[in-house]
């Protein structure tokens, strides 16, 4: 029997000195302490089963790794697969949804341009014509003023600074009235105050 430090102990069996704590702890080799330091007790006739056990305990533990390897190799390779699956279905919805909204503004453009179109047309068909309206409004100056002369009333009104109260009251007497002195073109109502007097409606 020979005793040895932990160190000449771990080159002796070719392990590691942690390796030689653990079979302490385990109780497959012996120790003692002299002068406060832990030698090992060596039977240097075990020297080879010893390092035969060591290198059989080795093995095992080295085939449990490789297969705990395979098992997460195969893992990462599945947790790939599906990632790569899960990644190729959101692109491909992302891509339908982009679709789907080209598509719905496609539809709002197309339904607010048959929109515009609509208001457009109306406005067309109910704005009096251009030419007839300075037709009218020519026809009936001939008699009444020259066109410079004439003034809208509203402009008239304002002009006389009335209250809005009195100058609702003026409009509505010139709405009803069938007089010479007004040249009505559409819904406007114009007025000569050079040639007529309108003291009467005020």
């Amino acid at each position: 029997m020979k005793k040895m430090s932990v160190e000449e102990a771990a080159r002796f069996f070719g392990v590691s000195k942690e390796a030689i704590h653990n079979r302490i702890r385990r109780g497959s080799l012996q120790s003692v302490v002299e002068n406060g330091l832990k030698l090992v007790v060596v039977d240097e006739k075990k020297k080879v089963l010893a390092r035969k056990a060591v290198s059989t305990s080795s093995s095992k533990y080295q085939k449990f790794l490789e297969e705990q390897n395979a098992k997460l190799q195969q893992r990462i390779e599945k947790l790939e697969d599906e990632t790569r699956t899960l990644r190729d279905q959101k692109e491909q919805m992302l891509i339908e949804e982009r679709k789907k909204l080209e598509r719905i503004y496609k539809e709002k453009d197309e339904q607010l341009k048959n929109i515009l179109q609509t208001v457009a047309s109306k406005f067309m068909l109910e704005a009096p014509a251009k030419d007839e309206e300075v037709v009218t409004f020519d026809a009936q100056i001939d008699d009444r003023g020259s066109e410079d002369s004439l003034i809208s009333l509203k402009k008239h009104l304002k002009s006389l600074k009335l209250s809005e109260k009195k100058m609702q009251r003026v409009l509505k007497k010139f709405k009803k009235l069938d007089d010479e002195r007004v040249v009505r073109v559409g819904k406007k109502i114009y007025v000569d105050p050079s040639r007529y007097d309108y003291g009467d409606l005020l």
